[in-house]
């Protein structure tokens, strides 16, 4: 069994923002399979967490740039939570990249953030934006 299982309960009904939101699931199960070996390759490592970094700063645009152009009322609270998120996980990348053993703590917030901003906040959006056409 996964780390963090992928289950119905992440799907908006919103293809792109599922796949994208699938891929960070998949990404944080990568990360933790590394972490539980016995002796984790730290540039693996690094490169997942780059990887994560890179690819949920773009996913946040991606929803940001849909909640401008369709006028979302929650817009500020939304991309409060993307500022909150990446202000921790780069603090976490820059804390490996300083030679820390973050492996533990970026894997905990990773779920926790995940499955917290997928399953409630981001569910909040999701009729908002089937409503106005976005599949």
């Amino acid at each position: 069994m996964s780390f963090m299982p992928w289950t119905d309960a992440f799907v908006l009904g919103i293809e792109t923002i599922d796949q994208q939101h699938h891929w960070l699931v998949d990404a944080t199960n990568r990360l933790h399979a590394e972490i539980s070996k016995p002796e984790p390759q730290r540039a693996v490592l690094g490169e997942i967490l780059e990887g994560l970094v890179d690819y949920t700063m773009n996913h946040f645009v991606l929803e940001e740039e849909l909640f401008q152009r369709l006028g979302y009322s929650e817009t500020a609270a939304h991309k409060a939570e993307h500022d909150a998120f990446t202000a921790t996980a780069m603090d976490l990348l820059l804390r490996f990249e300083a030679g820390e053993n973050i492996g533990t703590p970026m894997l905990d917030f990773l779920k926790e953030w995940l499955q917290h901003h997928i399953l409630q906040v981001d569910r909040a959006y999701a009729p908002f934006l089937i409503a106005a056409g976005v599949r």
